[in-house]
């Protein structure tokens, strides 16, 4: 007797998405079925995170070909009407930045509850408990009380599980996983590996729930996944079980994704340098007044920095390590005087950051630059990537006229990868990696004395990485005058 064929849960059939002129997706084909696991493997802009938003219509100004087939229904043939009822129910997506995901306007707990309510119908009262809950589950610490926070309260690493809790709330039939663990710590990214696996497991029987995880951690998706379809450029080029993909490649591009690794850059050890920056006995605090379900609240304050004291000296590159919510990306601020200091002192050659007035400031923000964890909402979606990267070279460089601006611009943005063509586009026709490539682009073309860098490498691909990682030693080793020093922290 034969054995019947099972129908994939997910059919995508020759998928075309284009902008404009521009081919992003190029004749994709991949199928998954109820209960599987299966990872879209490759580099930024190889068209991954295009095609996950493809499945549920998220892909803004596209023109689609080509079939998307959900439980036997075209989804590129739906109605917008339709595609709502689909989208967070039977289909859930983890979106890859969190604080664009987010709206900054509502508490984490309305946000999750929303969903709950939406889609089930549940009322306030047990929304709010399902959602305490699916914190709770992802890692959060009292739950209770951060339900009530907002996105800007909490550290990348918790909204990144905010997000996965939403997600997660009306237990869908398919799981897009765009990047789920990029922001995360390693302890925490394991917590959360584990989770989805387990809750993938638990749902087999009732739902066959499937996942499809889009991601550059090749050590992720081994763990992870039962399938792999690799992308390069826009083309599916390889698909097979995990086992196969790993252990024999077929494709050069595999071949070479596989044996990228970050290599460790090791600078020559300077002489007696000048200290640039100086911070003694720094602490920081929040005040906190939350507010529960029942009336309740809470006064006091929360210690984000607790007595840091570090030197940078000119040349060096100093890391902070921590895990997410551990005070790394308060610290980096309060370096730049971003961030009031509770008590301490920041110091940048000998000044403390606080006496720099007028045209003394503007000299310090032009020695003092930053590149911010989340690059989406560090780069004005209103604004090209040549307006954005020469923005600071118009305000702190002058004597440069247009011509000049554009060929520096045109220079860094080749250092970090991006070729000429990202002029004139704007930072949502950008993959993640692309976007964070575009911040460091912004922070060098003013060739600062200190460069701060909180998770510079946390969207980027290996490849990229060591890339990224070269460029910033180069750059310390070839300036004369002024030694750049960085200061990074990690998880």
């Amino acid at each position: 007797m034969t054995q019947a064929v099972r129908a994939p849960l997910l059919s995508i059939e020759d998928l075309l998405v284009r902008f404009g002129d521009t081919l992003a997706v190029d004749g994709v084909n991949l199928e998954i079925h109820a209960g599987e696991r299966v990872a879209l493997v490759g580099e930024s802009g190889s068209g991954k995170s295009v095609t996950a938003l493809s499945i549920l219509r998220l892909v803004r100004d596209a023109e689609l070909s080509g079939a998307i087939r959900f439980a036997g229904e075209d989804l590129v043939a739906k109605s917008e009407r339709d595609m709502r009822g689909l989208r967070g129910s039977d289909i859930a997506m983890i979106f890859q930045e969190p604080m664009t995901a987010l709206n900054s306007l509502y508490t984490v707990g309305d946000q999750i509850g929303e969903t709950i309510q939406l889609h089930d119908g549940a009322s306030p009262c047990e929304a709010r408990k399902r959602a305490i809950a699916l914190l709770e589950r992802t890692g959060i610490t009292e739950p209770q009380w951060r339900v009530d926070s907002y996105p800007h309260q909490l550290s990348g690493g918790q909204r990144q599980r905010v997000m996965i809790a939403m997600a997660l709330a009306c237990r869908p039939h398919l799981l897009l996983a765009d990047e789920p663990t990029t922001t995360l710590d390693v302890t925490i990214r394991a917590q959360i590996v584990e989770l989805l696996l387990e809750l993938q497991r638990d749902e087999a029987e009732k739902r066959g729930m499937a996942v499809l995880l889009i991601t550059h951690d090749l050590n992720l998706v081994r763990r992870f996944a039962e399938h792999v379809a690799v992308m390069e450029k826009d083309v599916l080029v390889e698909n097979g079980t995990t086992d196969a993909i790993f252990t024999s490649p077929q494709h050069p591009y595999t071949q070479r994704l596989l044996a990228s690794k970050p290599k460790r850059v090791v600078l020559p050890v300077l002489p007696i340098a000048l200290t640039l920056l100086d911070a003694k006995d720094v602490s920081v605090d929040f005040p906190t007044r939350l507010s529960g379900f029942s009336g309740w609240f809470r006064h006091g304050n929360f210690k984000a920095v607790d007595d840091v004291t570090l030197m940078v000296r000119q040349g060096e590159t100093l890391g902070i390590v921590g895990e997410s919510g551990s005070g790394k990306s308060t610290l980096a601020m309060a370096l730049l005087g971003l961030q009031r200091v509770s008590t301490g002192a920041v110091q940048f050659q000998g000044r403390p950051l606080g006496d720099f007035r007028g045209r003394e400031k503007t000299v310090l923000r032009l020695n003092l630059q930053v590149v911010f964890q989340d690059p989406f909402s560090s780069l004005s979606p209103r604004q090209t990537v040549e307006r954005i990267v020469g923005e600071g070279l118009a305000l702190h460089r002058p004597e440069l006229d247009a011509q000049a601006r554009h060929a520096r611009v045109v220079a860094v943005l080749r250092e970090v990868g991006l070729d000429r063509t990202a002029l004139t586009r704007y930072p949502h026709e950008f993959s993640g990696g692309q976007c964070q490539r575009i911040a460091i682009a912004r922070a060098l073309v003013l060739e600062p004395s200190i460069l701060i860098l909180d998770e510079l490498t946390s969207a980027l691909d290996v490849s990229i990485q060591t890339q990224v990682l070269s460029l910033l030693a180069d750059i310390q080793k070839n300036t004369i005058s002024d030694t750049c020093s960085l200061v990074t922290t990690y998880r």
